[in-house]
């Protein structure tokens, strides 16, 4: 399937989106990667400096983790044709107490409905991290922790993940399950999206 001129000027208008350039530190460098015939969409939180600087979304040691999650290489990873891949927040937004801020809020609301809607292919929603699981699912479920934990009930349209950041380590060792159970499965199941 081509590209369509309809998701072509959507792109166009998202990389030159200048909307809250005033507040981001490096400036605006909106970090995306879709193409209708996508099947697998992740949805992460915002690219961190070195994705900034690259312009390449994933492209640092939480994108390595998540490629072994998967059981992708970078060829497959970085086909839009394949993976699709839509922050909360599209751009840098700036250094916290303890790690990067969260997303700009003004992001998801203004491009996700109008990406959304070009990408009718997706059969597998990766959701990781806080910030996409609360804006995308509407369970019982307080915490990450416990969302990462039930992911059974959401198989396998969605799948709502840690975020692969060396920082969560600890979290990691603590969840030994999320290695032993969800992992495999995730292989599986993109070996099945993805691979034939």
């Amino acid at each position: 399937m081509a590209s369509s001129p309809t998701i072509d000027i959507l792109l166009r208008e998202v990389r030159q989106c200048r909307h809250c350039e005033p507040d981001l530190p490096l400036g605006a460098n909106p970090v995306i990667q879709i193409h209708p015939d996508a099947k697998l969409l992740i949805v992460g939180q915002a690219p961190g400096t070195r994705v900034h600087a690259s312009g390449i979304p994933w492209n640092d040691p939480s994108g390595d983790r998540l490629r072994q999650w998967l059981d992708l290489d970078k060829e497959r990873f970085y086909d839009p044709h394949k993976v699709a891949i839509m922050p909360m927040g599209f751009c840098y937004p700036g250094k916290g107490k303890s790690g990067d801020l969260p997303p700009r809020k003004e992001c998801a609301p203004r491009w996700h409905n109008p990406l959304l809607e070009q990408l009718p292919n997706i059969q597998l929603t990766l959701l990781i991290g806080q910030y996409a699981q609360k804006h995308y699912l509407s369970d019982p479920y307080k915490t990450l922790t416990e969302r990462v934990e039930h992911w059974r009930d959401l198989i396998p349209q969605q799948l709502p993940l840690p975020h692969p950041s060396p920082r969560n380590r600890r979290w990691f060792q603590q969840h030994p399950w999320f290695d032993d159970e969800v992992v495999p499965w995730l292989q599986q199941r993109v070996a099945q999206l993805l691979l034939p």
